[in-house]
C-alpha cells in the first residue's frame, strides 16, 4: 500500500520503482470492480493469490457528493465498494479467473463519465468519457454510469500495488513478445545457441483489431499456450539371441526343490515410508486459527477482523510462508 498516490503518478515512477519488472511497452487496460464492502480487505490482497507478470495498481473510490447521481439510476452507492484496477492485458485472465469461475462474478461494460460542472464540486477536472470493462459480485446490482470528478488515474488516496514474482514476470515478457503486444527487456549478456530451434508464433489478432470483449474471451487460450514442446525418441533395441545347445541344464536336485505351481508362495511386501511434510510453527498456528474460526461459524470474508490475524500474517510474511493458498484450501472445504 502506497499512501497519498495516484495510478498516474505510479506510471511516471514505474521504471525507477520496479526497474526490470516493469515493461513500458506492455499493453495495459483499466477495469472497474464492484463488490460488497465486507469483501474489501480480501480484494486489497487479491494479488497475493494469483500469478501475474506485470505490476497491478489499484485504487478505491467512494462516491460522496456524486453519490446522488448513482441514486438517480436506482443504485444504492453504500451497497458496494468501487475499485479501479490498472492491469496488463495479458494478466487480466489470471486476475479474474477465480472470481468469475468460483464466485460467479458478472461481466459487463460501464461508462465512466465526468460529474457535471453544474454541481460545483471542488478540484473538479474535465476528462473524456470512457467505456471500460466492469466486473461485479453477484450480490451487487448492475450500474450503467459511474461519475467521477477527475479521471480514474488521478484519483488520490491509497494505492494498492501487487508486484509479480520474478519467474512470472519473465514468462509474461516472453509471451508479450511472442504475441506482439510488448517487448523483452534488454539482457546484459546474450548466449548464442549452436542449433536454435525456430518456432512459429501463434496467430492472434492485433490489439487494434481486438475489442475489449475479444481480449477477455481469448485470454485463456493465449495464457495456456506452451512455448516449447518435448519430442520423445523411440529407440529400437535388438533382443539378444541364445542358441538351443547353450541353454544350461538344471540339476535334478534343483528341480525337486523348486515349488510346484499349486503351492502358495509368500511374496514379501515392501512397506513404503509415507512422506512426512513438515510444517512450520507459524503455518500450524495459521491453520489452527482458520479452522477455529470456521468451526465458530465465521464467514471467510470476516476472518481478517480477528485481532490474531494481523499478527500471524506479519510473522508468516517474515518467514516466507504464503497464507493465501492455505486460506483458500481450508475455506473451500467448508
Amino acid at each position: 500500500m502506497i499512501p497519498d498516490m495516484t495510478i498516474g503518478q505510479l506510471h511516471v515512477e514505474a521504471v525507477s520503482r520496479w526497474d526490470e519488472i516493469w515493461d513500458e511497452k506492455a499493453a495495459r487496460m483499466m477495469i472497474l470492480l464492484m463488490f460488497p464492502r465486507k469483501h474489501r480487505k480480501m480484494m486489497e490482497l487479491h494479488g497475493d493469490m494469483v500469478e501475474h507478470g506485470q505490476p497491478v495498481m489499484t485504487v478505491f473510490h467512494r462516491p460522496r457528493d456524486e453519490a446522488k447521481l448513482l441514486e438517480d439510476q436506482g443504485f444504492d452507492p453504500r451497497s458496494a465498494s468501487f475499485q479501479f484496477v490498472d492491469i496488463a492485458s495479458l494478466d487480466l485472465g489470471s486476475w479474474m479467473q477465480h472470481l468469475i469461475g468460483q464466485e460467479k462474478w458478472l461481466r459487463s461494460t460501464i461508462d465512466v463519465v465526468p460529474v457535471p460542472f453544474s454541481m460545483g464540486l471542488p478540484a473538479q477536472r474535465a476528462f473524456e468519457s470512457m467505456n471500460i470493462l466492469c466486473f461485479r459480485h453477484p450480490e451487487v446490482e448492475k450500474l450503467e454510469k459511474y461519475y467521477l470528478p477527475f479521471p480514474p488515474k488521478s484519483i488520490p488516496g491509497k494505492c494498492f500495488v501487487s508486484l509479480p514474482r520474478r519467474q512470472a514476470a519473465e514468462l509474461a515478457r516472453q509471451q508479450a513478445e511472442v504475441l506482439g503486444v510488448g517487448r523483452l527487456v534488454k539482457k546484459s549478456q546474450i548466449t548464442e545457441q549452436e542449433a536454435p530451434v525456430e518456432a512459429l508464433p501463434p496467430q492472434v489478432k492485433s490489439q487494434e483489431e481486438a475489442t475489449l470483449d475479444a481480449v477477455l474471451d481469448n485470454f485463456s487460450d493465449q495464457m495456456m499456450e506452451e512455448i516449447t514442446t518435448q519430442v520423445e525418441e523411440v529407440v529400437n533395441v535388438q533382443l539378444p539371441t541364445t542358441k538351443v545347445d547353450e541353454i544350461p541344464v538344471v540339476d535334478e536336485i534343483e528341480m525337486t526343490q523348486a515349488p510346484s505351481p499349486t503351492e502358495n508362495v509368500e511374496i514379501p511386501v515392501i512397506e513404503e515410508e509415507e512422506e512426512i511434510i513438515e510444517m512450520s510453527d507459524v503455518e500450524i498456528e495459521f491453520r489452527a486459527l482458520v479452522t477455529e474460526l470456521m468451526e465458530a461459524g465465521v464467514e471467510p470474508s470476516d476472518m481478517m477482523d480477528d485481532p490474531r490475524w494481523e499478527d500471524i500474517s506479519e510473522r508468516a510474511m517474515a518467514t516466507g510462508f504464503e497464507t493465501w493458498p492455505v486460506f483458500l484450501q481450508l475455506t473451500a472445504m467448508q
